[in-house]
């Protein structure tokens, strides 16, 4: 039995797009990537997840229910990076294929997986094209950008053409100029083939460094009442009377010209969970604040304190239904 699994990830991406940390997932390898699947075979009887503005820390316990050995290839999709003008993109290493710095143990053992990364542009893989031409994949290193001076000024303009760039035109003190800069989403996903054995466990680890969104300020709040993003803010990261009364003093407290609280975003997909076969036996999540002064805000039931900057929630015959996301107000620095 040859199946795919997956073992998606990653963290909040850019301050308007937020592509997400994903959960594990059973999927089949096709042409042209992963397609994803439920299977019956293989159980999440054990989730520990970790989540903090600087590291997640997923453990997991699989167990093979049938009969028979599974071969299976895991995949870790990377979140999708995705470019546009103007854009402010948070991503650990702008020039590293392994953005996130991840890595992934099975059975306690180190595994290297490989990487597979596509280019797209209006829903058109470009990838082999970016390769012709020796043209960097990674859309905010300084490669690429060096590489894209490398192309006539034709081919420049018939790729913007395609969406895959845009015209940055711009004073540069010596008259204007115009650069061409990217404008593709690059997936990255890594994987490697492991078989289940019937009616045995299997543990994998894997860590990395997450991409967390923000602001400069706090944004839900004006004046001690309920600013623009109030009302999304409610919805997704559930918060209630004593959360914002806490924000109003925070912002009251704030000194005119000085360093303020700020906000940082944190997501992560539960939902593909469910794609193993039934609930998750036992779930448990641990989120850290970083400081003591910092404040937390997300949807969750039952959640406790259980030190100085950590809480935890922790479920029995868990069915992920929906995916988290986490707000952090972050006291300045001296705090």
């Amino acid at each position: 039995m040859h199946k795919l699994l997956s073992l998606a990830a990653a963290g909040l991406f850019c301050a308007t797009a937020v592509p997400a940390l994903a959960n594990d997932s059973m999927a089949e390898l096709r042409t042209g990537g992963l397609a994803y699947v439920v299977t019956e075979d293989v159980s999440m009887v054990e989730e520990n997840l970790f989540l903090s503005m600087d590291e997640v820390r997923v453990d997991y316990v699989f167990k093979n229910t049938s009969d028979k050995d599974v071969t299976s290839i895991i995949a870790f999709p990377m979140p999708d990076i995705v470019t546009q003008p103007e854009s402010n993109v948070a991503v650990p290493d702008f020039e590293a294929d392994n953005f996130l710095g991840f890595t992934v143990t099975q059975d306690g053992k180190p595994i290297q997986p490989q990487l597979q990364q596509r280019v797209s542009a209006l829903s058109i893989d470009w990838t082999d094209e970016l390769r012709s031409r020796n043209i960097s994949l990674l859309p905010y290193s300084d490669k690429a950008a060096e590489d894209l001076k490398t192309l006539p000024p034709e081919t420049l303009k018939d790729w913007a053409g395609r969406g895959l760039l845009y015209p940055d035109t711009f004073d540069a003190g010596q008259g204007w100029q115009t650069v061409y800069r990217p404008l593709w989403t690059l997936q990255s996903v890594y994987w490697w083939k492991t078989t289940f054995p019937a009616g045995k466990t299997v543990r994998v680890s894997h860590r990395y460094t997450p991409s967390v969104g923000g602001t400069v300020a706090l944004s839900f709040i004006d004046h001690g009442k309920p600013g623009f993003n109030y009302d999304s803010y409610k919805t997704r990261y559930c918060l209630d009377d004593a959360f914002m009364k806490t924000a109003a003093k925070l912002e009251k407290a704030a000194p005119p010209d000085g360093p303020t609280y700020t906000e940082a975003w944190l997501s992560y997909v539960l939902k593909t969970g469910a794609n193993w076969g039934g609930n998750i036996a036992k779930f448990k999540l641990t989120i850290d604040k970083g400081k003591p002064e910092n404040y937390v805000s997300l949807c969750g039931e039952g959640i406790k304190k259980t030190g100085p900057t950590t809480f935890v929630m922790e479920k029995t015959d868990f069915w992920p239904e929906k995916d988290l996301d986490i707000l952090f107000l972050v006291a300045p620095s001296g705090n």
